[in-house]
């Protein structure tokens, strides 16, 4: 079974740190949520307390990790940039060629990191000045090699789904599309 890890700090968007977790769990992968906070406990943007499932430091190195994932919001993104073991473990997860993901201005802490030079990418407007190196697409999701990018809350389903497509394939995410009546949802705007 495919493993991810999702980083929780302090600020983080609540849809884009919670509907991938739901939607991945509900596909069959392992999801396990991350704070970076010193507790379990996490403050989202808009004041709402989240249990996350572990702490950073109880975690352990990340290495069994399919794809890390980096929930946007502010100031959640400038958070996880700010926290070194975060960084490190993007960093050696990208460098052994697993996924890395971020959402809405979380993109910026891959940026500082050096791994969008030369990648499309994409992310809340405004936060492309961030993604040091990268061509900004103005997409709902962005995949580019082993990172995936999202541009923010609205797009963080088709970004989820498209994640989930990674381990369980085409086919089974757009069962459960279908299930969750997001596909229905998107006939129904056109």
């Amino acid at each position: 079974m495919a493993k991810v890890y999702e980083f929780l700090a302090n600020g983080f968007e609540e849809i884009e740190g919670l509907a991938p977790v739901d939607i991945l769990r509900r596909g069959g992968v392992e999801v396990i949520t991350v704070s970076i906070t010193g507790q379990r406990e996490v403050e989202t943007s808009h004041g709402i307390t989240v249990l996350a499932d572990t702490t950073f430091e109880e975690a352990g190195r990340f290495d069994d990790a399919d794809i890390l994932l980096l929930p946007g919001g502010m100031p959640g993104s400038t958070n996880l940039n700010a926290h070194d073991g975060v960084r490190n473990a993007i960093l050696r997860q990208y460098e052994s060629g697993k996924r890395v993901g971020a959402i809405c201005a979380a993109p910026m802490v891959l940026g500082s990191l050096g791994i969008l030079n030369g990648k499309r990418a994409t992310c809340s407007p405004g936060f492309e000045k961030y993604m040091t190196g990268a061509e900004y697409t103005a997409e709902l999701y962005t995949v580019d090699g082993n990172i995936i990018t999202g541009e923010g809350p609205a797009a963080t389903l088709p970004y989820a789904y498209k994640i989930l497509s990674f381990f369980v394939g085409d086919e089974k995410a757009k069962e459960l599309q279908t299930k969750m009546q997001f596909t229905h949802l998107m006939e129904k705007r056109q």
